[in-house]
């Protein structure tokens, strides 16, 4: 069961009595969760039917007495069990959760977390409702699923943007969400985002970011790359050591992948490496023209004993643009 197929059954009056919504990645669950407390109910019903707790502060038995009430002025009523994860005893739940009430849509968010499917309270929650597990979008992921949010609003994106967009602000979809609406208002009717909307309005230069980075590390552009380096030292908020380095070796991983592709195809390369399509292919291939297989290798090393130094492994705390631009000049040297 995913998100937009449990919302698409609301929508069309389909409804089961119980909803778990667990797992790592909470945007999923809370977007399920404000549908719910916003759309199930109209705003009349809602005020005697929709009921909302947080697992910290309840009780297992205020939950079960709710859910075992009927609806007043209404056909269903909405329970929320927010925060799920913090309620002791929710095992306790099992009774209700036994034998639901068919007049009750109780919805249980249980975040960051698994329920163990071995238990009898696990089972009995499988067999009476919808289990909803989330993931974490992987990286290759991301500007798919960015460009998707940024379709359903009626505008586009050009290529660049897309990842200056998903690389500065990384895996948090949340976020990503709340800056794309931010767009949506400063747009002023356009209807296609541009690098310097990303720069006007997110705040992440357009020549000064880790795309430009590796981009120019990929083509040996050592100057380009210090430049950029003294760039986020005078400007900390835009890119850390730490968002920096992984960056680095997820591109260089990629064009270490290239080495095993076993063909020349360019679309099939851009399917293994975990490319949309091959508009930046050209960036990765020339990193391996210049580099080749074993300068390549040396670079993920250098990536991997940098980035240990970042945290504090066998260094004494140097400043991290100078971390950066020792690195580079190794790079450089091979």
């Amino acid at each position: 069961m995913s998100t937009e197929k449990i919302i698409l059954d609301w929508k069309k009056g389909n409804f089961k009595p119980l909803y778990w919504l667990e797992g790592e990645e909470p945007f999923f669950i809370d977007e399920i969760v404000q549908y719910a407390e916003h759309n199930i109910l109209t705003e009349t019903e809602a005020e005697f039917n929709l009921i909302v707790f947080y697992g910290k502060d309840t009780e297992w038995t205020t939950v079960i007495n709710a859910c075992r009430r009927y609806p007043m002025f209404a056909d269903k009523q909405v329970v929320l069990l927010k925060e799920a994860q913090q309620m002791r005893d929710i095992e306790k739940l099992e009774p209700y959760i036994v034998s639901p009430l068919a007049s009750t849509i109780f919805i249980i968010s249980y975040k960051e977390k698994k329920i163990d499917a071995r238990t009898k309270f696990a089972k009995a929650i499988k067999a009476k409702g919808e289990v909803l597990t989330t993931k974490k979008l992987y990286d290759n992921q991301l500007p798919e699923w960015t460009n998707n949010i940024i379709k359903a609003t009626g505008l586009t994106i050009t290529q660049k943007a897309l990842l200056l967009l998903v690389e500065h602000i990384g895996n948090d979809l949340t976020r990503i969400k709340n800056e794309i609406e931010k767009l949506t208002i400063n747009l002023n009717g356009r209807k296609n985002i541009t690098e310097d909307d990303i720069e006007n309005y997110i705040g992440v230069s357009k020549e000064y970011n880790v795309f430009e980075l590796h981009d120019a590390l990929a083509k040996k552009n050592i100057a380009k790359a210090i430049r950029i380096i003294q760039y986020f030292k005078a400007n900390p908020k835009a890119a850390s050591i730490q968002q920096i380095i992984p960056a680095l070796y997820n591109f260089f991983s990629k064009v270490y992948m290239i080495t095993g592709a076993g063909t020349n195809d360019e679309k099939t390369i851009a399917s293994i490496i975990g490319l949309n399509n091959t508009y930046f292919l050209k960036d990765y291939m020339a990193a391996l023209n210049i580099y080749k297989y074993a300068g390549i290798e040396k670079i993920l090393l250098l990536l991997h004993h940098y980035n240990l130094r970042s945290i504090g492994v066998k260094d004494a705390g140097t400043d991290d643009a100078d971390l950066l631009k020792e690195m580079v000049m190794k790079i450089a040297a091979i």
